[in-house]
């Protein structure tokens, strides 16, 4: 079959794209559908199908980085829609991008039960660039455009049809589109949008600014929706001609970085030609917040879960605590009630290894003590098979004093869960020495029926993500010294696009975990390293963070919002008094080059060391476990963007502010 296929039958053109896996608008699609429209004039109805599991779902963006070519999609779709042989959009699986603006183009618009329909392009930060802004008012409103173009989110066919926009709901869609009575109705271009009040969509734009972090995008497909407000024959070209330049923007070529980046970190070369293992049921060592996290993204994957505690409290505060998380996926609407009792009936909680013998895999979960997580895997090992998978948790310790004394070395490997672990969507795999392809790939296959995004990491001290939290934190304490605040801090790395500053999100985790661990490097850390003392005074004061109301910043009957606090404050003066250090002032420039240079000098030690496969690796941990912006591609890509000049020059600031402090990767060297 060719990639567009029309073929005449009793008056009807049937018009079949099969460009897998998921129907992208490349130049093939683009040339055949353009052919298409000539091939069907004279049918009564052309209908527009597609092959496999999806209709045409987006673009394809192996094409963004070069010139476009002929024939340019909004010439498709405005050929479509000027044909005197009408088209129908008989649609399945999702309807996205220029898949959704051929569809617009289109006369008619049936879908089979289950079809989404959106416009994604704010994801790679674009705008459509065939019309869909321009129609997708006409068609849909004002809300639902604006929520589809600005936020990418998707529309089901139930609220697409209720909306007027598709005609009917049908799961034969070939005898749907025959039976189609015909009308003589108005192309969506050449209809009015709605009236648009302007104080509703002043309202819109701020909510969305404040939303998108500094991404640009979401307004650019604002301001673009809003020419929706003039004749199509204005607004369409202007669409074009922003979604080209957008094309070649640092924003957009980020997105596209993460987007591709994703896909890859998902199959390794360590794990090629390896098959993973069938892996039904799972055993969980600990049910804490942690243990209970895990086992509740396990048991919303379909999986068994037993969790093991020390005594019979533990274990019924684990159980109440993963119904918990059960019980709320259903009241926001998450899972209905038939998949709340099955996770239900999937879990147990109780006393002893012996819940463990039949699991293909278990993990700890306990806490962060090497003696604690060798305990739990030496009772795990006397119950379960000798080829079960064995999984440690821990974020900083060495796995193989962990695993020391476990047979079958080739089943060890590190699953490290970030918290909440039912929410938050990295998993670093930890390859041990002697970690199978094999046990690497059921790793990743669960990481995927988990729906996480899996990056293979080697072992150093905290991995890739914590290695490098701590050269940025250690940064961010060096500048307190030396002149900056916390809010000051913060407040340029919020303006950078991060989710929190250093000190606001070391306050919501708490201060106590950083505090273990310096305490665990004491014996390690080189001598020549300046070391600032400012967090251990404030462990000192039992400033902890949120929970104990107050850490870097206050917290006041409750609330999570941190104030800054005058008792920090002078602590921190005292201390660049105490030291003898006169207090510079940092620009919010300076704060963002010198922590962003921290963290792709430190990406780039990790990716010299083999610790990560590549740069993409060490990005898609920093977005997906430490909000670093998406739309700035991450660390490794920021830092690309910037330049190796700015980056070794941010380096140079730090290297004469903290001598002996800091090791140059190669590539800035």
């Amino acid at each position: 079959m060719s990639i567009v296929e029309t073929r005449m039958e009793e008056g009807l053109a049937w018009v079949t794209v099969n460009n897998p896996p998921v129907n992208a608008t490349s130049k093939a699609v683009r040339q055949g559908l353009l052919d298409a429209v000539h091939k069907v004039q004279g049918a009564r109805l052309a209908i527009l199908q597609c092959a496999g599991r999806t209709f045409i779902a987006g673009g394809d963006m192996s094409e963004f980085d070069a010139p476009p070519q002929e024939p340019h999609l909004p010439d498709v779709v405005n050929a479509i829609e000027a044909s005197e042989t009408p088209f129908v959009a008989a649609m399945h699986g999702t309807v996205l991008g220029g898949g959704l603006e051929i569809a617009m183009g289109c006369a008619y618009r049936i879908a089979k039960p289950g079809t989404k329909f959106g416009l994604p392009e704010v994801n790679v930060g674009l705008i459509p660039g065939a019309g869909g802004t321009q129609r997708a008012p006409r068609l849909f409103g004002w809300e639902a455009a604006i929520d589809m173009a600005c936020s990418g989110n998707l529309l089901t066919a139930q609220q697409a049809l209720k909306l007027g926009a598709i005609d009917a709901i049908e799961d034969d869609l070939e005898a749907a589109a025959k039976a189609l009575t015909l009308d003589d109705r108005t192309p969506v271009s050449q209809r009015s949008a709605p009236p648009l009040d302007g104080d509703w969509f002043t309202e819109k734009r701020t909510k969305l600014g404040k939303r998108a972090r500094g991404q640009a995008s979401p307004l650019h497909n604002l301001d673009a929706l809003h020419w929706a407000t003039r004749p199509f024959a204005e607004g369409q070209p202007k669409e074009r001609a922003l979604h080209l330049s957008l094309r070649a923007s640092d924003e957009s070529r980020a997105l596209r970085h993460a987007f591709f980046a994703e896909r890859a970190v998902a199959q390794p070369a360590e794990i090629a030609g390896a098959a993973p293992k069938d892996i039904t049921n799972i055993a969980i060592v600990g049910g804490g917040l942690m243990g209970a996290g895990i086992a509740a993204a396990c048991l919303s994957a379909g999986y068994r879960v037993s969790i093991i505690e020390r005594d019979q409290d533990a274990a019924k505060a684990a159980q109440e605590r993963v119904q918990g998380l059960i019980a709320g996926a259903l009241k926001r609407g998450k899972i209905d009630q038939t998949k709340h009792d099955a996770q239900i009936a999937a879990f147990t909680a109780d006393v002893g290894y012996d819940l463990a013998k039949d699991a293909d895999l278990a993990i700890e979960a306990v806490f962060e003590d090497v003696d604690v997580k060798k305990a739990a895997f030496a009772g795990l090992a006397e119950v379960m098979a000798k080829d079960a998978i064995l999984a440690t948790n821990t974020s900083y310790l060495d796995p193989r004093d962990i695993f020391a004394g476990i047979d079958n070395p080739s089943r060890r490997v590190g699953l490290h869960f970030f918290s909440p672990a039912h929410i938050m969507k990295l998993l670093e795999v930890v390859k041990l020495p002697d970690t199978s392809k094999g046990t690497l790939a059921t790793a990743f296959a669960l990481g995927k029926q988990l729906r996480k995004v899996s990056v293979l990491s080697g072992i150093c001290d905290g991995f890739i993500g914590n290695r490098m939290l701590a050269a940025y934190r250690r940064a961010a304490e060096y500048m307190l010294a030396d002149g900056a605040t916390p809010a000051q801090i913060d407040e340029a790395m919020r303006a950078f696009g991060m989710a929190m500053g250093p000190f606001e999100a070391q306050d919501m985790s708490g201060l106590q975990i950083a505090e273990a661990n310096r305490r665990r490097q004491e014996g390690m850390r080189p001598a020549a390293e300046r070391y600032v003392t400012i967090s251990d005074q404030l462990c000192a004061l039992g400033r902890y963070g949120q929970r104990a109301s107050k850490g870097w910043y206050v917290y006041e009957d409750g609330n999570r919002t941190p104030m800054a606090d005058p008792v920090v404050t002078d602590l921190i003066t005292r201390y660049s008094d105490d030291a003898g250090i006169t207090r510079q002032t940092y620009t919010q420039d300076q704060i963002q080059s010198q922590l962003l240079a921290v963290l792709a000098n430190e990406g780039a030690r990790i990716v010299e060391e083999g610790i990560a496969e590549n740069d993409g690796a060490v990005d898609m941990v920093k977005l997906h476990g430490y909000g670093f912006p998406r739309w700035r591609g991450g660390p490794m890509f920021a830092a690309q963007i910037a330049g190796n000049a700015a980056i070794c020059s941010a380096l140079d600031a730090l290297e004469a502010q903290s001598p002996g402090s800091w090791v140059r990767a190669k590539r800035y060297s």
